[in-house]
């Protein structure tokens, strides 16, 4: 699976979970750090545990294990590296506080039509 379908799947199972204001920014041509960034909002810490645990399980079955987790622990912004697909988990606070967007406002972003369902 390349890194465009591993964000694809991403965003997938995160919208199948209730996942807020899902964004993929596409990093490519910008740092070496990875291919793509997807950023997603829970509506609580609770539900931002439940998205990355629903991630984590969801790739684990298909062989795909994270590099990296971190921020598991206070659920405000989990972070999980799959190398070229890197995952943010936010509650709207620290979304908001952090504003990813804007840091990464020249980096394209992924089209997710067909990947996320209309609310």
């Amino acid at each position: 699976m390349n890194s465009e379908e591993l964000a694809s799947k991403i965003v997938k199972i995160l919208d199948s979970k209730k996942g807020m204001d899902i964004a993929g920014i596409d990093i490519r041509q910008l740092t070496t750090i990875g291919d793509y960034f997807i950023l997603v909002t829970g509506t609580s810490s609770p539900h931002v545990k439940a998205l990355a645990e629903e991630v984590e399980d969801t790739l684990a079955r298909e062989g795909l294990e994270p590099r990296r987790i971190e921020g598991a622990q206070s659920a405000a912004w989990i972070l999980i590296d799959y190398q070229d697909v890197i995952l943010h988990i936010f509650t709207k606070e620290t979304r908001d506080f952090y504003d990813m967007e804007r840091l990464w406002s020249d980096a394209p972003r992924m089209d997710l039509t067909g990947l996320v369902t209309e609310s």
